[in-house]
């Protein structure tokens, strides 16, 4: 997995005299991480957008698996597996860190008694049916050869990288095209040319948690996060 600090470039196209991204184009780097968006659990996207900040009740559900003391919780059941919910390990999501290349939920754990019975598990509290010990001896996770290397001929991630791709304020995606451009134009009754500006712009790890946080809230994700919108 790339480090944390790995930064996806996409440029916007702004209308200056509004603020606002009329849209953005980018390649699979970018278009791979908002689609991943989708495939993180709940309990891992309110903590990483911090409980105390989220809009509506979850952040409460949250805070009250928190404070639950585990004398109410099944001997079967444990507070992590909601409180730090563990990402699906896929080829795709293997190629794309931003948000999760720093969380501990990405990464498949397994465990083996220490007698190492031919039984594994996920959770270390977890006890052998064999010898009843538990199963706290961690043992290497082994991707398979499509996650690990990659299949002949496939770049990982979601979408291809032969073509750019449009993404609009409201994070709607599409293949780029001039047509699809000139008709947005039309679209967003843009009549001055020289209104609009190009700016090319770095997402990393704090942009790409802003995003995430005003993807959730507002339909000028894009707007908000790159030009000083309500949730800088």
């Amino acid at each position: 997995m790339a480090a944390s600090n790995s930064k996806v470039s996409l440029k916007l196209l702004i209308d200056s005299k509004r603020n606002k991204v009329l849209f953005a184009e980018a390649g699979k780097d970018f278009v791979d991480f908002l689609f991943n968006l989708l495939a993180l659990p709940v309990g891992t996207v309110i903590r990483l957008l911090n409980k105390n900040s989220m809009v509506g009740s979850l952040g409460n559900l949250y805070d009250s698996i928190e404070n639950l003391s585990e004398t109410y919780i099944q001997p079967n059941q444990n507070k992590d597996s909601l409180l730090n919910p563990r990402a699906p390990l896929t080829s795709s999501a293997s190629q794309i860190p931003l948000l999760l290349s720093d969380d501990e939920s990405m990464a498949k754990k397994a465990f083996m008694c220490a007698n190492y019975h031919r039984n594994v598990a996920d959770d270390p509290r977890s006890v052998c049916p064999h010898c009843k010990l538990k199963m706290a001896t961690e043992v290497p996770f082994v991707l398979p050869p499509s996650v690990a290397q990659g299949k002949s001929g496939d770049e990982g991630g979601f979408v291809k990288a032969v073509v750019t791709y449009m993404i609009m304020d409201d994070l709607v995606v599409k293949p780029m095209s001039t047509i699809s451009s000139i008709t947005l134009l039309n679209k967003f009754n843009v009549k001055e040319v020289g209104a609009l500006e190009e700016k090319v712009v770095d997402l990393g790890m704090d942009e790409g948690l802003k995003l995430l946080k005003s993807s959730l809230q507002s339909k000028s994700v894009l707007t908000n996060v790159f030009l000083g919108g309500c949730f800088k």
